[in-house]
């Protein structure tokens, strides 16, 4: 249930809070979160007419398409297609909401951590909104490393645009199985103080009384 709260609901609710407000107009939305997950993007497609999805790793990025194309094997992911509803309500004109987000992804890039351009030799438009879940944390070495790959990704955003990331304050490791992981520790003072010498302007918006 914690694993529940804090990977799929946390992510769903707050977001959905984000682009329900009426602020957050655009066209293009960029993703490049953690693993195959998709879950986070609902709220994205009901804004923005075309997402797309980026990925550092080929395995991630070839789950991502099994489940956009139906294939056979594809994860189901009809449990958060449930649980959206459930926040934003469901009626029998509008398109299923799995169907309509597969409908706004305009395609799945790879690109390279290394680059300074993610995406080297493809060039892609300046978009209005870039999210990343949880991917910082495991993606960087240390506090500069985090402050170099937070650049990278505002480089991809218009003047103007939106920056919406999601990470664990003050973790050091996770662990799958019998296998643990880096994850960059830091804490809300680090974060605010990076976004702030990159030139980003911070917004606080209130979800359920708590501050994001």
């Amino acid at each position: 249930m914690i694993f529940a709260e804090d990977t799929l609901k946390f992510p769903m609710m707050n977001l959905h809070y984000v682009f329900s407000r009426g602020f957050i107009h655009g066209e293009l939305v960029y993703d490049l979160s953690l693993g195959s997950f998709i879950h986070h993007l609902y709220s994205a497609s009901n804004v923005f007419k075309d997402i797309i999805i980026m990925k550092f790793n080929k395995t991630c990025a070839m789950e991502v398409r099994r489940w956009l194309g139906d294939r056979t094997g594809a994860f189901n992911w009809i449990h958060t297609k449930t649980a959206i509803e459930e926040l934003e309500g469901k009626s029998d004109q509008c398109l299923d909401k799995e169907q309509k987000l597969k409908a706004s992804i305009r395609q799945i890039v790879m690109c390279n951590p290394e680059k300074e351009n993610l995406t080297d030799p493809l060039v892609l438009p300046l978009g209005d909104c870039f999210i990343s879940v949880w991917l910082l944390d495991v993606i960087s070495k240390d506090q500069d490393d985090y402050m170099r790959n937070l650049k990278k990704f505002s480089n991809l955003l218009k003047i103007g645009g939106l920056l919406i990331i999601i990470g664990v304050l003050n973790t050091t490791y996770g662990t799958v199985g019998a296998d643990r992981f880096h994850v960059l520790r830091y804490d809300e003072s680090f974060v605010k103080s990076s976004l702030q010498k990159l030139g980003l302007l911070l917004i606080t918006v209130s979800c359920k009384g708590e501050e994001m």
